[in-house]
Formats: C-alpha cells, structure tokens, sequence
C-alpha cells in the first residue's frame, strides 16, 4: 500500500511499480487531470491545498478500507498539491487485483472517497483573472444562483 500528498508531478510508472503480484490478472491505472473548462467558463489553472497531515491519514485509510473491502492486492493513491496547468494529473489511483471486476470496483471506491474525504481544496483559475474556491459553502452558494 502506497499513498502520498505531494507538490511534485505524479509518475504514473511510480504508481504502476508499486502495484501488483504474480496472482494478480489485472492492473489498472486512473488518472485525475485538470480540465480547461468548468461550468462553462475556461480554466487556466488550478491550485490545491491540504491540511498535509490530516489529508495523508485519511488517504491511507481510504486505500486500506477499499484493499479490506474488494480484496484486492496493492493499492497505490496519491493526489497532488500546488499550481497545476490543464492536461495535469491532480490525482492518480492503482489498483492490482486477481480479477478485474473487483480492481474496478476498488479504484472507483477509493477516487469517489478521495472526492468525499479528503481534506485538499482547489481554487479554480479562469481566463477573466478571476479564481474561485470549489467545495466550499460560498463557492455551492454562487453555483445555485
């Protein structure tokens, strides 16, 4: 089990290598990566913050809970932090598992925690030079109005 909060490009290689045994038939790989547009408006850039040690515990949590719950062999997680530019990875999962029924099901758990759990926040940045904070009470007030 690896996982990892970090300010540095994720390795997709790295994740792949930290994955997987001889009785495991599947690997799989999903990658987070920034869009360049939200909610209509165009996205130049995104930027993370975490509460570091909070956010590296749940992380390893939610791969042990999805390792015990789908029985699956290793479980790489790790979500990025910092200043990101569209078309780069934020959050990237592995999975290695004997079928690859169960290494779906797994990785999809633990990206559907990480959205749910994990203490990292993003702050959108748009073309106009205006940001704004996703996830937060205000940011869901300015989406319903």
């Amino acid at each position: 089990m690896v996982t990892e909060i970090v300010e540095r490009p994720l390795d997709p290689s790295g994740a792949l290598g930290a994955v997987g045994r001889p009785g495991d038939g599947a690997v799989l790989l999903f990658l987070g990566r920034v869009r360049d547009s939200s909610h209509g408006r165009r996205v130049v850039g995104l930027e993370y913050e975490a509460y570091g040690e909070m956010a590296a515990s749940e992380l390893r949590r939610i791969a042990e809970e999805a390792a015990e719950r789908f029985e699956v062999g290793e479980i790489y997680a790790g979500h990025r932090l910092g200043s990101l530019q569209p078309g780069e990875v934020s959050v990237m999962v592995a999975v290695a598992s004997p079928h690859r029924d169960v290494g779906y099901a797994a990785s999809r758990y633990v990206i559907e925690e990480i959205k749910k759990r994990l203490p990292v926040w993003k702050r959108e940045k748009y073309s106009d030079g205006s940001r704004r904070w996703l996830g937060t009470l205000e940011s869901a007030a300015e989406s319903s109005s």
